[in-house]
């Protein structure tokens, strides 16, 4: 094989590695929804996280929570039926919205990601996103948005 060809088979090897796995982790639909914005932070059913897949009831492992006087929506993922994390979708870096992918979220301006609980998994940025309490009562979570 000639040099040029090797360099492209390559580069296509490698692209499939690293793109395959998060477009395939990306496959079922993010799921937004209004959570409703009280004086302390804001709530959600549970119920938001329910699916329907064949016939049988599953979960999204995350939604993202959006209102109209919020900057940037909140993503809070299922870590199980009763733990919660609740993320802001706000890059650490240079203050980017994010985008969800899976168990990550992802700056979509310099490629700094963050696992389900906003600890820093690829840089540039060096700090941990902003989380917030969560609250599980009666199949409502309250997300606590109060100062620290």
């Amino acid at each position: 094989m000639d040099r040029r060809k090797f360099i492209i088979n390559s580069c296509a090897a490698c692209l499939g590695a690293t793109v395959l796995p998060g477009m395939l982790s990306s496959c079922t639909a993010t799921r937004y929804i209004n959570g409703v914005l009280g004086n302390n932070g804001l709530t959600v059913s549970t119920d938001a996280f329910r699916t329907k897949k064949k016939n049988t009831e599953a979960y999204h492992s995350f939604i993202i929570a959006c209102h109209e006087s919020l900057q940037y929506p909140v993503c809070i993922y299922r870590l199980s039926e009763t733990e919660y994390t609740a993320l802001w979708m706000r890059c650490t870096h240079q203050g980017v919205e994010l985008q969800a992918s899976g168990d990550q979220l992802q700056c979509p301006a310099h490629g700094s990601s963050f696992n389900n609980r906003g600890l820093v998994t690829n840089g540039p940025a060096g700090t941990g996103l902003r989380s917030f309490p969560v609250t599980l009562h009666n199949h409502e979570l309250f997300i606590d948005m109060r100062k620290p």
